[in-house]
C-alpha cells in the first residue's frame, strides 16, 4: 500500500492507496507544534479504525506547502512506517514542463494538481483549488504549466475581515440565500461567499481566454476545482466544469508511479528504526 500525505496550512489530509486505486482517506488539522509521535500514534489509530495494518504499507510521499512541518511528518513516516519517503519537489519526475519564472516557485500541491487533472481530463485545464488560499493554474494540452493566480482564501478574509473591524462578528461560512440582507451576519455572509464565486468566475473567465489564445489546440479549456471549499463555492458557479475534491491524492498517487524505482531503497532498518529522533516543531 502506498500512503500519501498531502500537508496544507490549514489541514493534513491523507489517503491510503492499493495497486493504484484509493481506497481510505481522511483529513486532519495541521498542527506545527504537534510532534512526530503524535501524528504517528493519530495516523495509527485512522488504520486501526479502517482495518488497515500500518505494516502493510510499502511506500509514502508527502507533498507539502508547510515546510516547518516536512521533517516531522518524514520522521513519522520513518519512526511508524519504516520508510523514507518521496517528498514532491526538485528533482522528481512529474511530466510537467513549468513555464514559470522560477519553477522551484511553484508550489508543490499546484503541481500535483496539474499532473492529476492532466491525467484524468487532458488539456488546456484552468484548475481551481480553494483551500487555505484560492489557486488559479493554467496548463496546456502538451502539459505545459504556464503559471496562474493566487487570491485570498474564504477562511483567510473571513478572519480578516473579523480581525480589522471593530464591530462585526465572526459568522459561519454558508450562503445567506439573498445579497440583499436585512441584518449584519447575512450581509457578511453574502459578501464573502458571493463575492468569493464573483472572483472565481471572473478569473475562470479572463484566464480561460488567455490560455486558449497560448494553447492554439482547439479544445475547449475546461475548468476543474478542488479542494476543501470545493464542493460549497461551485453550487451557483457556471464556469466549473468538474469538481473533484480528492485530486491531489489522486495527483500524488500517479507521481509515485513515475518515481517509485528511482533512488536508494527507501526502507529504514531495525537499527536506524531505534535512533530515530523524534523531533516537536
Amino acid at each position: 500500500m502506498l500512503l500519501a500525505f498531502d500537508v496544507g496550512n490549514t489541514n493534513i489530509v491523507l489517503g491510503v492507496f492499493n495497486e493504484g486505486k484509493l481506497i481510505q482517506n481522511w483529513r486532519m488539522e495541521t498542527f506545527n507544534s504537534r510532534s512526530a509521535d503524535e501524528y504517528g500514534m493519530l495516523i495509527n489509530q485512522l488504520f486501526a479504525y479502517e482495518g488497515l495494518d500500518p505494516a502493510d504499507v510499502d511506500d509514502v510521499i508527502i507533498s507539502t506547502v508547510v515546510p516547518s512541518i516536512l521533517y516531522t511528518i518524514l520522521h513519522t513516516a520513518m519512526k511508524y512506517f519504516k520508510r523514507r519517503a518521496i517528498v514532491v519537489g526538485p528533482g522528481i519526475k512529474t511530466g510537467l514542463i513549468v513555464k514559470y519564472d522560477n519553477p522551484s516557485q511553484v508550489g508543490a500541491d499546484r503541481i500535483v494538481n496539474a499532473v492529476a487533472a492532466l491525467t484524468k481530463y487532458g488539456g488546456p485545464l484552468v484548475i481551481v483549488d480553494l483551500g487555505t488560499a484560492t489557486t488559479f493554474c493554467a496548463v496546456t494540452e502538451k502539459w505545459e504549466y504556464l503559471g496562474g493566480s493566487i487570491a485570498p482564501g474564504l477562511k483567510i478574509a473571513s478572519d480578516a475581515l473579523f480581525e480589522k473591524t471593530s464591530k462585526l462578528p465572526r459568522v459561519e461560512l454558508e450562503a445567506p440565500g439573498s445579497t440583499i440582507c436585512r441584518n449584519t451576519i447575512e450581509s457578511m455572509q453574502s459578501g464573502l461567499v458571493y463575492g468569493h464565486m464573483g472572483t472565481i468566475e471572473y478569473i475562470c473567465k479572463r484566464m480561460s481566454i488567455e490560455l486558449a489564445e497560448y494553447d492554439k489546440s482547439g479544445k475547449p479549456v475546461r475548468v476543474i476545482a478542488t479542494g476543501g471549499m470545493a464542493q460549497m463555492m461551485t453550487r451557483e458557479i457556471s464556469c466549473v466544469d468538474h469538481v473533484d475534491r480528492l485530486l491531489t491524492l489522486e495527483g500524488l498517487s500517479i507521481i509515485y508511479e513515475k518515481n517509485k524505482n528511482i533512488g536508494p531503497d527507501r526502507s529504514v532498518s531495525p537499527e536506524e528504526q531505534s535512533e530515530i529522533i523524534t523531533f516537536v516543531r
